[in-house]
């Protein structure tokens, strides 16, 4: 591996990569809520950096470019299936199949495309689902700490924003990838 892959900006793609597995970890170990949801936010959080750091100092390489996305796609799919067997998680299967399918889809679609020569790099729609996939999880994660949702059945506040982020999540997920597609149609290829 070339040593100039070996930057910042991928220690900490990397460092994400095996919190995830963490984050997993702690989620079927039954880890109260507040702290699968403190390291998921903080693991979110360095994809931001990464991505900073890498554009700031030109530390952008092959191995970010195809890592990066990646990582975070295995983050937050990860978590809705890890969520997935969790009693009053509020995670059903069909979020889960949405938001990997439209994931593994836009992923195969923008590696044809980049092929291609055609720039598919991510839109504001792309981060904005990812924004709202992340908030999703973390309310998804808090309510399973029984110090902040003591009773589920008495229709705690925070089930309730859970559930409306979960499924403005999912139908936003759906627009984004039909978004993506109709953008991939009018795409034209250099030359």
């Amino acid at each position: 591996m070339p040593e100039r892959w070996l930057n910042a900006p991928n220690t900490i793609t990397f460092a994400r990569l095996i919190l995830s597995f963490v984050l997993f970890g702690m989620i079927s170990a039954g880890v109260p809520g507040i702290w699968t949801a403190a390291l998921f936010v903080f693991a979110v959080l360095t994809d931001v950096l990464d991505g900073w750091i890498a554009r700031k100092y030109q530390l952008v390489t092959q191995l970010g470019r195809i890592m990066d996305p990646f990582v975070d796609k295995l983050i937050t799919g990860g978590v809705f299936l890890f969520l997935l067997p969790v009693p009053d998680s509020g995670v059903n299967a069909w979020m889960a199949i949405i938001v990997i399918g439209r994931e593994m889809f836009i992923s195969c679609l923008r590696g044809v495309l980049e092929q291609q020569g055609i720039d598919f790099s991510a839109s504001a729609t792309g981060k904005i689902k990812m924004f709202l996939q992340c908030a999703g999880a973390t309310a998804a994660l808090l309510c399973l700490d029984p110090r902040l949702v003591p009773d589920l059945a008495a229709g705690n506040a925070l089930t309730i924003v859970r559930d409306v982020l979960l499924w403005t999540m999912t139908v936003y997920t759906l627009w984004s990838g039909w978004v993506y597609i109709a953008r991939a149609l009018h795409a034209r290829p250099p030359g």
